[in-house]
């Protein structure tokens, strides 16, 4: 991050005039100031990537000029002149804030030394932000975990989609995390400080869903003894989330879209319109377009939702993601529940790798929670897993579909036919010992 508008405050002009001239060749756009108080107004009108002050100069010192600087322009990089008898305002100037020092006389090549050093500390800054951020958009709180070519798609789409106020469309199947995506939208955006609001609009009957989204007036109909606020107003100034935005009427879409158009509604039983300034993100599992020919969803509350739309891959098309979210979700549930489990055997990995995970991301977890409880080892097999995938790759069992002595049964098998049989190479398999895999064996009666 390069250094490019520098301010030179000084009241004596052969200073300012000699720095002027060393820094003008060196590339620098120059601004120069002869005092405090001028200096303050460049600054409120102006961005600085540097400011040279003097201490010593008449109405507002160079020490005083650094704390308001500081107030204004936290980010600029403020270097202190200083003659050789007051070291101590320099080192003053440090403890306020100060980038550094320079007493005088200035020898040319120490400011600039000076000036490369605040790039360098610069792009550092840069650098440091930047990485917290990569850290906090695919480790942070929103669990949205990937480093597949898909996945750096998402994240490009949320970076673009978040500083915006434009409607956003998640879709996908269910269970690759669509109100992560809407989440991490929100909580990137200049909206994160104001409230989120998810409703779900496949869990409620239309008239329910009305008065929820508009809220409704004291004696509305039967039951309203209160005035309640909708979803609308709570989520004023910020981020409104409409969960399976398909599954509403033809009259719920009318409505909706009014507020879209207009910003502004009335609750239900009331007169009084409403004003509102909220950023929508609609998600669904299913295809819009197609239900827009059906004639399920009006055409124009399509476009009006779709204006930045974001495709969630299933997990089976970023496979190469399944390893860093296994040991996101085992280090998660390690941690909820106590347990020390130390990782995935390499033929469970094998296997998850392998397994198509129709449920998405929200089946893997939900195998890992259940598989970290059940373990009895220091890794997780592929029994402890419940998730069955024959030798072929073809026999696809998804979880919960099979108890767990028959899902067990059938992991040994399949393990012994894989090995030829072979009961050492079966158990190192399975991360089980010998013994235990010749009871089992003889428990489950396999030939």
């Amino acid at each position: 991050m390069a250094v490019e508008n520098i301010l030179i405050v000084d009241d004596e002009p052969l200073v300012r005039n000699f720095l002027n001239e060393v820094l003008k060749r060196e590339g620098y756009r120059i601004d120069m100031a002869a005092d405090g108080e001028s200096a303050l107004k460049k600054v409120e009108r102006n961005y600085y990537d540097v400011i040279i002050t003097d201490v010593r100069m008449p109405g507002i010192n160079g020490l005083a000029l650094l704390e308001k600087i500081k107030d204004l322009s936290p980010s600029t990089a403020v270097i202190v002149i200083t003659a050789y008898g007051s070291i101590e305002n320099a080192v003053e100037a440090m403890k306020v804030g100060a980038y550094d020092y320079l007493t005088k006389p200035i020898v040319p090549e120490q400011i600039k030394i000076v000036i490369r050093k605040v790039c360098k500390y610069r792009n550092l800054i840069e650098e440091n932000r930047y990485l917290r951020s990569e850290i906090n958009r695919f480790y942070g709180s929103y669990e949205l975990i990937g480093k597949s070519p898909a996945m750096r798609n998402i994240y490009r789409l949320i970076n673009k989609a978040a500083p915006a106020k434009s409607t956003v469309l998640i879709y996908g199947e269910t269970g690759t995390g669509k109100e992560l995506v809407a989440r991490a939208i929100h909580y990137t955006s200049p909206r994160k400080d104001k409230p989120f609001i998810k409703l779900n609009c496949a869990a409620l009957p239309e008239d329910l869903l009305e008065s929820e989204l508009f809220g409704y007036e004291k004696g509305a109909f039967t039951g309203a003894t209160e005035k309640k606020e909708g979803r609308f107003e709570l989520a004023h100034k910020g981020t409104l989330l409409l969960d399976e935005i398909s599954e509403t009427s033809h009259n719920f879409q009318t409505k909706l879209l009014r507020v879209l158009q207009e910003e502004e509604f009335e609750r239900v039983g009331g007169t009084k319109t409403i004003k509102v300034d909220v950023r929508i993100i609609a998600t669904t599992n299913r295809d819009l377009k197609k239900a827009v020919e059906k004639g399920k969803l009006r055409e124009d509350l399509y476009y009006r939702l779709n204006v930045i739309p974001i495709y969630l891959p299933p997990l089976r098309e970023r496979k190469e993601d399944i390893p860093l979210l296994a040991n996101y979700f085992l280090k998660k549930y390690n941690h909820q529940n106590g347990r020390k489990i130390k990782g995935f055997s390499t033929d469970c990995m094998e296997l998850m790798t392998k397994y198509h995970w129709p449920g998405n991301v929200r089946e893997l977890e939900n195998a890992i929670q259940r598989a970290l409880i059940m373990s009895e080892g220091e890794f997780i097999t592929p029994a402890d897993l419940s998730l069955i995938i024959s030798s072929n790759s073809t026999d696809n069992i998804r979880i919960g579909e099979m108890s767990l002595e028959e899902l067990e049964k059938k992991v040994i098998i399949n393990t012994l036919k894989k090995v030829k049989g072979n009961r050492t190479k079966a158990a190192e398999i399975l991360g089980i010992s010998v013994k235990t895999i010749r009871n089992k064996i003889k428990k489950y009666h396999i030939g």
